[in-house]
């Protein structure tokens, strides 16, 4: 038996492993074995005796204490290496394996029936033999790893899927088509009346410009388009065409609606780009007609830039084509400008199929189309997806609104020019972008009021907006839209007229860009450019200089440097710098304007990055903005030199 006084010892010695009390047996090799644990024997030997004993109790695994011996391992019982079993072979499945687990989904709408039980989960019918007991639950069952047997040759070798969870089913050809299933949904529960009053009737949005060559008939067909479609009335056209009668001009009445000015309407020729508005039962539409005449490509350029789509007018008339498309025409240039101007769907109308020298000829339309496809191909509109001919008279209206009667024009089965534009497909609008709207025109009627396009974004009444580059903070007090209804917001592509609180009309220039104050559009002086040389007399060299037409802007510029040109045959940059520029070249120059000009990287806004080259009454070539660089060189050596004229002061 153990006393107290070794109760304590042993209390203390509980935290130490069993081999501290292998030196102290070390040393009485006299005493035997057997009077270790007889009551004559020494306490400690009798403690450490007796919390050996219960310790290999505890741990079948510990060491085992012998008196008088060292500490020995427990002896490790031999293991019988036995080779790993045979694979088993398993036989090829002659069925299809039970389908996953289907996730349905139920976004509206009535609550669709319970699917039908199944009786997949009890044994197959193959293996009646062993049927699974009733009280055994599901989640008991052991899993099966082995194969299943194969079934008797009656049964299906399809499994059977309800026609409910099939429709439900949720996939990703499905998940694409849930916004339009879940407006099916709400326009089959709410009738029209309801959704009209709740939400408006909002029809989409585009804008139009009509280009070609001076006298194809471009304001006729948009005063034309303008009475056929209502938004003038019977009684003005009248008037319209008593004035031309009486001024000498009978058969420029239709033009008239377009071309307002006593200038353009004494000379026939458009000037300034002309706006009106009009629509139809699926869109609205804004059109911008654009000067004809080589005088005044800046002003089409401008127009160019806020359009969507591009009519390009075409007169059909012996002789005029043939003008108009030679290399001094403006045909070829406006199409290459459109392109540069971001338009990428162009319409063909080839006008005056009335003519005396036509008469609706399918041989004078053929030709036309076969001249003017391989340029429009050249400038990078594809003929197949996004050019469309349509033979029209713009003075008549023959297939502008209704399609061409069969005894006017036989072969002639495709639809008429509104119709053609309400089956466009939409273009894409960057409603989530900050908002950025280049200025077209300003003016000065109870306070200051801006004319542009909202290339990105929503613009709402009462916002404080940026006029950059200046960097003014104006407040957006009241938006007209093309009706000249005041609205309280406008959407991304529509063209609006805003009135300005904070900045004088003197204080803007055509080109300004009003911008959000929490994404500002980048205002810089220089930057790289990849440039087409379409047209020039002399080589480019480093210093030359032109205009630069960049959406709304039209800025003189400088190319600084020449950095790169690419090589025909490879498409590679160079890794020297060229010496000069020739036409049909691509370079890379590094470009510098006078005056700090709102751009943007082509990557980023297509429609702020691409530009035009002009001199002499020319477009010398067309670019894209790669790179802004926010500081020049002359910016940054000021700034050092101020730096160190002050630290020598200080």
């Amino acid at each position: 038996m153990i006393n107290l006084d070794e109760i304590e010892i042993l209390e203390k010695l509980r935290p130490c492993s069993c081999a501290l009390f292998v030196p102290f047996i070390h040393l009485h090799p006299h005493l035997p074995s057997p009077h270790l644990s007889t009551p004559s024997a020494p306490p400690f030997f009798r403690i450490a005796t007796t919390y050996t004993a219960t310790m290999s109790k505890l741990n079948a695994n510990a060491f085992s204490f012998v008196p008088g011996q060292v500490f020995r391992a427990p002896a490790q019982p031999t293991q019988q290496h036995t080779p790993p079993p045979v694979p088993v072979e398993r036989p090829e499945p002659t069925v299809a394996p039970h389908p996953p687990p289907t996730i349905s989904l139920n976004i509206g709408g009535s609550k669709p029936p319970p699917p039908p039980v199944v009786p997949a989960l009890a044994a197959p019918a193959s293996a009646p033999e062993a049927p699974v007991p009733a009280a055994v639950p599901l989640a008991a069952a052991p899993a099966v790893s082995t194969p299943p047997p194969k079934p008797a040759s009656d049964a299906p070798t399809k499994p059977i899927v309800s026609s409910t969870t099939k429709t439900t089913a949720f996939s990703l050809e499905r998940a694409k088509n849930d916004t339009h299933a879940v407006a099916q949904e709400v326009h089959a529960a709410v009738d029209e009346e309801t959704l009209k009053d709740l939400y408006g009737h909002i029809k989409e949005h585009l804008n139009i410009v009509f280009i070609g060559h001076v006298d194809a008939g471009k304001s006729t067909m948009g005063g034309n388009l303008l009475y056929l479609t209502g938004m003038v009335d019977k009684r003005t056209m009248e008037k319209y065409e008593r004035e031309a009668k009486e001024a000498g001009r009978e058969s420029w009445y239709l033009s008239w609606a377009l071309d307002s000015t006593p200038q353009e309407r004494a000379k026939g020729k458009t000037v300034e780009v002309g706006r009106a508005y009009f629509e139809t039962e699926t869109r609205r539409y804004t059109i911008l007609d654009a000067p004809g005449h080589k005088t005044f490509v800046p002003s089409m350029i401008s127009g160019a830039a806020q359009a969507d789509v591009a009519i390009l007018v075409i007169s059909a008339r012996k002789g005029e084509f043939e003008t108009g498309f030679e290399k001094g025409g403006q045909t070829r240039e406006h199409i290459m400008l459109v392109k540069t101007a971001g338009v990428n769907k162009i319409i063909v109308v080839i006008n005056k199929m009335d003519d005396l020298t036509v008469e609706w000829q399918k041989s004078r339309y053929d030709e036309i189309k076969d001249k003017l496809t391989p340029f429009i191909r050249a400038a990078g509109f594809n003929p197949k997806t996004d050019v469309i001919f349509i033979p029209v008279s713009a003075y008549t209206g023959a297939n502008l609104k209704d399609s061409v009667s069969k005894s006017v024009c036989p072969w002639w089965d495709g639809p008429s020019l509104l119709g053609r534009l309400n089956s466009m497909p939409m273009v894409d609008r960057k409603l989530n972008g900050p908002l950025m709207i280049p200025v077209s025109e300003k003016y000065k009627d109870m306070g200051t009021i801006i004319v542009g396009k909202i290339e990105s974004g929503l613009l709402h009444k009462g916002d404080t907006l940026l006029l950059m580059p200046n960097k003014d903070e104006v407040e957006v007090s009241t938006i007209y839209n093309e009706m000249e209804d005041e609205v309280d917001q406008a959407l991304c592509g529509d063209n609006v007229r805003i009135r300005l609180r904070g900045v004088d009309d003197e204080d803007i220039s055509p080109g300004f860009v009003l911008t959000s104050p929490n994404k500002p559009i980048h205002a810089v002086r220089q930057f790289e450019a990849q440039l087409a040389i379409l047209e020039h007399k002399n080589i480019i060299c480093a210093g030359y200089s032109a205009v630069m037409h960049c959406h709304t802007m039209g800025e003189e510029v400088t190319l600084v440097a020449l950095l790169h040109y690419f090589d025909k045959a490879t498409g590679r940059k160079s890794k020297r710098p060229p010496q000069f520029a020739k036409r049909g070249q691509k370079i890379v120059a590094l470009i510098e304007t006078t005056q700090p000009v709102c751009v943007e990287k082509f990557s980023d806004y297509p429609q702020l990055g691409r530009f035009t080259l002009r001199d002499e009454g020319r477009t010398v070539a067309i670019g894209k903005i790669t790179k802004l660089i926010e500081k020049s060189v002359e910016e940054v050596t000021e700034g050092l030199a101020n730096a160190s004229v002050a630290g020598t002061a200080a």
